[in-house]
């Protein structure tokens, strides 16, 4: 378990956990990106940028 970067709620990460995986914090809703593994480390995932069907 680590803390949300954005609330500070802590978010409950699954055992498999890989870097670059999305985990989304159940009380705000914020997608974060898992930059470290041991120990766990989240940051903000980046927006996806819309490609308008290019």
């Amino acid at each position: 378990m680590t803390a949300c970067t954005e609330c500070g709620a802590d978010v409950v990460l699954p055992d498999d956990l890989e870097v670059g995986e999305i985990v989304d914090c159940d009380t705000c809703g914020t997608e974060l990106e898992v930059i470290e593994t041991a120990p766990p480390s989240l940051d903000r995932a980046p927006e996806l940028a819309e490609d308008w069907g290019e």
